[in-house]
């Protein structure tokens, strides 16, 4: 009869971890798995918003070059929060255009 106080405990538990947990420890692991992957010559965006393309790697840090004078930047490897699509870099073009 005691366990049946638990239940619905364990019940709303069950529903944080589908709905709250689950979803973030992938969008972890699929962010780990893109820095992972990152190599020269990919176009990133910074969690600050800067956009630039990767021109040297070392173990926790990416060098950017960022236009539109090239500045060169340092950056944390966690700073990077995504990779620019090809379809973010033909607006970038037409609009400097």
């Amino acid at each position: 009869m005691g366990w049946l106080g638990f239940a619905p405990l364990i019940f709303i538990f069950a529903i944080f971890y589908f709905l709250l947990i689950m979803p973030q420890q992938r969008r972890q692991k699929k962010w780990q798995q893109m820095l992972s992957e990152l190599k020269t010559g990919d176009r990133v965006v910074t969690t600050g918003g800067i956009r630039g393309t990767i021109i040297a790697l070392k173990d926790d840090a990416v060098h950017l070059r960022v236009p539109p004078d090239n500045l060169r930047l340092e950056v944390s490897r966690g700073a990077i929060s995504s990779l620019s699509t090809p379809e973010e870099v033909g607006k970038e073009v037409a609009v400097k255009k």
